[in-house]
């Protein structure tokens, strides 16, 4: 026998309210939908410039809007590959120098 009592005795929940309290849901759907705003259209969005709308199950192009920046865009895309090759190039000489000095050091010491 527990010295306090019954150490386990949860309360009892009380009775749930109703779901909604809002008589939205006893409207007919066109009512609704001019209510709740439920007429949205098909999905459109903007990529990089181009126009896409969903339409059908599937996205479908539309206008070219920005045309000039996306040329700009790839310039600036070939322009950076250009300079990291470039800084490849140098590194890779650097450290081919830079071990053919190790090799001509190891010889000399070898040497002596």
């Amino acid at each position: 026998m527990p010295f306090f009592g019954n150490t386990f005795s949860p309360k009892k929940t009380p009775p749930r309210k109703s779901a909604s309290l809002s008589n939205l849901h006893s409207l007919d759907r066109s009512t609704r939908e001019v209510e709740l705003g439920l007429e949205y259209g098909s999905p459109t969005m903007n990529l990089a410039g181009q126009s896409l709308k969903f339409e059908n199950g599937q996205w479908i192009a539309g206008e070219l809007y920005f045309l000039p920046f996306l040329e700009e865009e790839n310039n600036l895309l070939r322009l950076k590959v250009d300079i990291l090759l470039d800084m490849l190039s140098e590194s890779t000489a650097e450290s081919h120098l830079m071990e053919k000095e190790l090799d001509e050091l190891r010889i000399s010491r070898k040497r002596k």
